[in-house]
């Protein structure tokens, strides 16, 4: 039996959020539901910011924030509605956000009154406002016509707009640093993901179809208890692996191609980002090999470089050295290594980053500088990053011909701790020998 995880401590979380938005008012409309045709919608994800803060999943809801109130959590939501319930399952209602997710106060979102007069009293004592700006125009159009009316109400004192900050200034930093319970719903969904990519390593055969590769992927996650997706399943055979965002996942594997797979499960609103590339036919081709060690030897000494006081560039640079080098050895490459850098001739075979922020978004929030937005940011206990370098050699590519159509990734999610740090995504091998055995 599976050890159970840490409960989040979501007021925790709220109550450190007011602290840091003192004498101001802040305002988080859920994730609005999308159509996917006539009257289906897609699948429905709260707004992690959202959920971040309340753990609440319905849409149609507000959550409003003032750190002058002795309500200062209250909570805008559908009114409890049999018929709708009949249909879509249970409405917890304004009384039962009260009870199940520490609301002070709670009302119905249906009638807009309830949150406007909230919204304007709650401005009038305070010097600020904490709201994302340009995700939601109905929103956007709302708040300001609310703030408008609220100046009307403070008459001839000439005060004027109140500043908006985007609440993720704040809400960043706290997400960037992970605690104990959310590190273990990150490991977990690591755990998933990595046996859904050892299952892929031991399925995939030439003459199957990379959608089929991605519906097995699908099957393990959810099998595993994966809430979804925590991102479009990239799953590329042959040069499909050198368009970095491919998506169409439709073409037949052939013999002797390599498959990259960059797919992760979302467990709990906490997101793996795995990315690893396997022969289909059992076994790396000499050129294959020669790619993808190189890829592999980078990948590997950013993991241990990857400790408290370095940072995101600190890997990027050190990734970029080694690939030149390996490059160089390859005879893509010729000259000093150091012009090379300088005049990124790197950049047709390695084009992206090498590694981002991972937590409940994919590409997760938290500043990559510091606050003068000058110096990178370090790195520190508690983060944590995905390591993927890689290496492609797509349509135009330079260099020996033996090359052409390989595109190799590898990525790990790492947790920096107070010493180094804790790969979580060992359980998808990566070495080219433990490959070829699951692949045979």
């Amino acid at each position: 039996m599976k050890k159970p995880l840490h409960p989040i401590d979501f007021a925790h979380r709220r109550k450190t959020f007011l602290s840091k938005i003192k004498n101001a008012v802040a305002v988080f409309p859920s994730a609005p539901e999308v159509i996917r045709n006539n009257d289906v919608h897609h699948e429905y994800r709260q707004d992690t910011n959202f959920y971040y803060l309340s753990s609440f999943e319905e849409p149609n809801s507000v959550l409003l924030f003032d750190s002058n109130s002795t309500t200062p959590f209250q909570m805008f939501v559908q009114p409890k509605d049999k018929l709708k319930e009949l249909w879509e399952g249970k409405i917890f209602g304004p009384e039962g956000v009260k009870k199940d997710f520490g609301a002070n106060a709670a009302f119905s979102s249906i009638d807009p009154m309830f949150f406007d007069e909230a919204f304007v009293k709650a401005l009038l004592e305070a010097d600020a406002v904490y709201y994302r700006v340009g995700i939601n125009a109905d929103w956007d159009r709302r708040i300001f016509m609310l703030m408008k009316k609220a100046l009307r109400h403070l008459g001839r004192t000439g005060r004027g707009f109140w500043p908006i900050h985007d609440p993720l200034e704040v809400l960043g930093e706290m997400r960037l640093i992970k605690t104990k319970a959310e590190a273990e719903r990150l490991e977990h969904a690591a755990n998933i993901t990595a046996e859904a990519h050892v299952n892929a390593m031991r399925i995939a055969k030439p003459g199957m179809y990379e959608y089929e590769v991605e519906a097995a992927l699908y099957h393990g996650f959810r099998g595993q208890g994966a809430s979804r997706l925590g991102y479009g399943s990239i799953v590329a055979a042959g040069s499909n692996a050198c368009v970095l965002h491919y998506v169409a996942n439709n073409k037949q594997l052939q013999d002797k191609e390599l498959l990259l797979i960059d797919a992760g499960a979302e467990y709990q609103y906490y997101t793996a980002d795995i990315t690893r590339c396997f022969p289909v036919s059992g076994q790396f081709t000499v050129e294959q090999k020669d790619i993808y060690s190189a890829v592999l030897k980078a990948q590997k000494s950013c993991v241990k470089m990857a400790t408290p006081g370095k940072s995101m560039k600190d890997l990027h640079h050190h990734a970029i050295e080694i690939l030149v080098e390996e490059l160089k050895r390859l005879k893509v490459l010729k000259g000093a290594t150091a012009s090379l850098i300088k005049n990124k001739a790197f950049f047709p075979y390695y084009p992206h980053g090498t590694g981002h922020w991972l937590g409940m978004d994919v590409h997760d929030a938290g500043h990559y500088f510091s606050e003068s937005y000058e110096t990178p940011r370090k790195l520190e206990a508690g983060m944590v990053i995905t390591i993927e370098p890689g290496l492609y050699f797509g349509a135009g590519a330079k260099g020996p011909s033996k090359y052409h159509g390989i595109g190799i990734r590898i990525e790990d999610d790492v947790l920096i701790t107070t010493s180094g740090c804790k790969v979580l995504t060992t359980g998808a091998p990566k070495e080219i020998e433990e490959i070829e055995s699951l692949c045979t």
